[in-house]
């Protein structure tokens, strides 16, 4: 994986076969990717690379994570749920997301009309992590086996894209995974399909690299 803020603007994170390439979706957002990263930056957070993303952070705390989807670019809370969104701009990543949240963009217009609301989002979540506030996580109703759950605790850009997946995708993975008996086999099969779930697709969804290669 990258290990600087402009390698993934120039490469991508890296995480999957499409990094460095032209289907790259990081690559697609590249101007909105950078005109956020100058709204955090503006903001006085400190910025890192986590998970192959641009993450930020207060006082070695992560507030937030900037990173790129198929559809949109966004920036990712962590404690988003406790935000007071009072204009409505934040979405889950997934129905059964308890903490994160997505205030997503598709243009540079998009985000240069939103810039003041973006940077009052960023300032409370920054006081939220300072004051020490801490998210109420309720039990989590679909079940999935612990590998899963320790992948998604350690991962928020892998947590944030299987979240996003449909109901059936993300059970389909759940009833695969699941079905190993050994806990090794388990981690095997969520680390050979991480770069399925990173793209948004299912299990036996056509990889998206080789399909566009198909239709030149």
């Amino acid at each position: 994986m990258i290990d600087t803020v402009d390698n993934y603007l120039t490469d991508g994170c890296m995480r999957c076969a499409l990094g460095g390439t032209p289907d790259c979706k990081v690559l697609k957002w590249t101007d909105e990717l950078k005109l956020l990263r100058d709204i955090v930056l503006d903001c006085g957070l400190t910025e890192e690379v986590k998970w192959g993303v641009p993450c930020y952070t207060v006082d070695g705390v992560n507030v937030l994570i900037v990173s790129a989807f198929i559809d949109y670019c966004c920036i990712s809370f962590f404690k988003g749920v406790m935000l007071k969104d009072e204009g409505g701009y934040l979405v889950k990543p997934g129905p059964n997301s308890q903490s994160a949240r997505l205030f997503k963009f598709t243009t540079v217009k998009d985000i240069q009309k939103n810039i003041d609301v973006i940077k009052a989002y960023i300032f409370e979540a920054i006081e939220i992590e300072k004051t020490g506030l801490k998210v109420a996580f309720k039990e989590e109703p679909e079940p999935m086996p612990k590998e899963l759950i320790e992948k998604m605790e350690n991962d928020p850009v892998f947590k944030n894209a299987f979240e996003s997946l449909t109901l059936g995708r993300r059970r389909g993975y759940i009833i695969y995974f699941s079905g190993a008996k050994q806990s090794q086999t388990r981690k095997d099969r969520i680390e050979k399909s991480a770069d399925k779930i990173l793209n948004g697709e299912g299990m036996h969804d056509h990889y998206k690299g080789r399909v566009k290669k198909a239709e030149k």
